[in-house]
């Protein structure tokens, strides 16, 4: 569902009721601004973020860490 901020505006609790069985995108001047969302949506979409960074962290751990001296040099080092 796509609607204009002035019918959000006016009729906010509609639309916060909409919201929990889909998503809301609110448009202003004609350009897509936001999205209202349930807060089941939202916390499902948050631990899908936690769950990928914590892969990346995981990832990043296996792989192992530079030394001081190594990230001094890497930092330096020219492009």
């Amino acid at each position: 569902m796509v609607v204009n901020a002035t019918a959000v505006k006016t009729r906010f609790g509609k639309y916060l009721e909409d919201s929990i069985k889909d998503p809301v995108t609110i448009e202003k001047s004609g350009r897509k601004v936001a999205v209202l969302l349930s807060i089941d949506e939202y916390e499902r979409l948050t631990a899908i973020e936690d769950s990928y960074w914590a892969k990346k962290a995981a990832e990043a751990e296996n792989e192992g860490y530079l030394t001081h001296e190594e990230s001094i040099k890497a930092l330096r080092a020219k492009p």
